[in-house]
């Protein structure tokens, strides 16, 4: 079996699943630093909750693609693809945007999590359920992602479900390390590595969606080629010429293609518009991340001087 198309979600579940145990940590430590352990079920209740609700939206997700092919069945041809790139611009979206908010926010995100615990510790009567509700969000947002990300790549391979499950296994054992074991990780050059890492498998997913959009044209086109012609040429509809032709060389579904097909977003077929969209892609988003590194290591140099 190959396991290439797993190591894609197995980055994205793990640096997903490492965030959201940084949260949880950092709230069961002030929780024990302000002597308040018997509120630690309600953080237990918020993890359970985020991951029943990432699982349902999973759920949700399928059931709507599935419905929506078996009550039109004669457009199904399209469907398929359209429902495809939406996913897909989804997750490009909401993981650039939590690569960038991630960066950003690392300096102060343990400060910002416990003036929310104490603040919560304030209130009695709700402490409880505002801890729950700031556990089971920060769970939930990274499930989220992790979900609408494994939908685009189970599609193409069901070996990206056990990518999942070892990058949610890592993350625990990280969380556990860091906060029960007292393992000492550099976690600013983890998210550095993951975040290009990242950076290069979106990249990717914006190949598949030009890719997903133009097929979803063709298949408009195909049922009245006459006057609903959408495409430039019989290659493509919106991606231009085609650059290359490599299955037979080098083809992505079998190693070495496969591997960088999941590391550099190669495809055995490329064509113009594809390649322009990853380079804006990888140009726009990498520099405002990169700067968003420099920005960050400025201000810790600052601090400490």
């Amino acid at each position: 079996m190959d396991f290439a198309p797993a190591f894609p979600t197995f980055l994205v579940t793990l640096r997903e699943g490492v965030e959201a145990a940084l949260v949880v940590g950092i709230v069961l430590a002030c929780l024990n630093k302000a002597q308040q352990s018997q509120l630690n079920r309600w953080v237990y209740l918020g993890i359970l909750a985020g991951l029943l609700g990432s699982i349902f939206t999973g759920i949700v997700i399928s059931n709507s693609v599935s419905q929506a092919q078996q009550a039109l069945p004669q457009l199904e041809p399209i469907i398929e693809p359209l429902f495809d790139s939406l996913f897909c611009a989804i997750a490009i979206v909401m993981l650039s945007w939590m690569l960038l908010w991630m960066t950003r926010q690392a300096r102060s995100l343990q400060g910002d999590i416990e003036g929310d615990v104490i603040a919560a510790l304030q209130e009695n009567d709700t402490a409880g359920i505002t801890i729950f509700s700031l556990v089971c969000i920060a769970v939930l947002r990274e499930g989220i992602e992790t979900v609408l990300f494994i939908f685009t790549s189970v599609q193409q391979s069901s070996v990206a479900a056990i990518g999942a499950a070892g990058g949610l296994l890592g993350a625990t054992l990280i969380g556990l390390a860091l906060f029960k074991w007292g393992v000492r990780i550099n976690l600013k050059i983890f998210f550095q590595v993951m975040g290009v890492l990242l950076l290069l498998i979106v990249g990717g997913l914006v190949i598949s969606f030009f890719r997903n959009l133009d097929a979803a044209f063709f298949a408009v086109s195909s049922f009245d080629p006459v006057n609903a012609n959408l495409c430039i040429s019989q290659d493509s509809c919106i991606l231009g010429p085609q650059l290359w032709d490599a299955h037979e060389a080098l083809p992505d579904k079998r190693f070495p293609g496969i591997l960088l097909k999941t590391l550099l977003g190669y495809r055995e077929q490329l064509f113009a518009g594809q390649a322009l969209a990853y380079l804006v892609f990888i140009v726009t988003v990498g520099s405002t991340y990169f700067r968003s590194l420099g920005a960050v290591q400025s201000v810790q140099k600052s601090a400490s001087s």
